[in-house]
């Protein structure tokens, strides 16, 4: 699904406290629709991070009280029990937790408990990770844990980001590449052995970065084609952006580093 879709379900689905797992390639940006959600909702987010946690932690600490009855503290990473506010717990990289941890988390996903503890009525639990093809660090999900969620898969699409670029601040030099060259945006290749790709996550990491370059020779240095390189992008996506970045004709100001022996020693190589 392409991510406006995603947000348009997810709308829906948080306000009926359906529970939700979000598929997707790394950097596609799962994080930032369930945020975004959260945001447009008026929504807390607590984000979670699955493979952080041992079995135990979402139960919390045990206490004695003066008749000798054992109870569990509250975890201060889990909504209080009598909070009246409405929002999303995002268990992120739920599929990258060990196995006894997914187990921990049956019961509060589907039963909104675990033990003593309950979900205040007005949460939604959303989760997310990356598929088992994209080589990334996952376990299998248990089928019954699989079974209490709603499966959404999340695909890049170069019109919902330019229009999230346009109301987020990235660079104009940036979008304009990515409507010449779209499919750049995403190209991640779970086979490939390189360090880098590019991703919407990556792109938004080269508009910080422009951003932030100072004048002089560190900015050149910041924003060689082989920090670039290194730092965020695949060698092609440097190679093509700092070559036919110029030349994009809804692009007012190319940046000032892409000189043209920048250029010519980038083609020549």
């Amino acid at each position: 699904m392409r991510p406006s879709h995603v947000c348009e379900a997810l709308h829906h689905l948080v306000r009926i406290r359906q529970p939700v797992f979000l598929w997707g390639p790394p950097g596609v940006g799962k994080s930032r629709l369930v945020a975004d959600v959260a945001r447009r909702q008026g929504r807390k987010l607590y984000d979670l991070r699955a493979v952080l946690l041992d079995p135990v932690d979402l139960r919390g600490l045990p206490r004695i009280s003066d008749e000798g009855i054992t109870s569990w503290c509250v975890p201060e990473f889990l909504p209080h029990p009598q909070d009246t506010e409405e929002g999303i717990l995002f268990l992120d990289e739920l599929n990258a937790a060990p196995p006894l941890v997914q187990a921990a988390c049956y019961q509060l996903i589907l039963d909104r408990r675990v033990g003593q503890y309950r979900l205040p009525d007005g949460w939604a639990v959303v989760a997310a990770g990356n598929r088992e093809s994209d080589r990334a660090v996952t376990y299998r999900m248990p089928s019954a844990l699989a079974n209490r969620m709603v499966h959404l898969d999340v695909e890049c699409h170069i019109d919902d980001w330019l229009d999230w670029a346009r109301d987020n601040g990235i660079r104009e030099e940036i979008q304009a590449f990515l409507r010449f060259r779209p499919r750049l945006l995403h190209d991640f290749d779970p086979r490939s052995s390189d360090r880098a790709f590019a991703s919407p996550r990556s792109w938004e990491f080269a508009s910080r970065i422009l951003d932030a370059a100072p004048d002089g020779p560190l900015e050149e240095e910041l924003l060689d084609e082989e920090e670039l390189r290194e730092a965020f992008l695949a060698e092609e996506e440097v190679r093509v952006f700092i070559v036919t970045l110029p030349t994009v004709p809804s692009c007012a100001s190319p940046l000032r580093f892409w000189n043209a022996s920048t250029a010519a020693r980038v083609v020549s190589s």
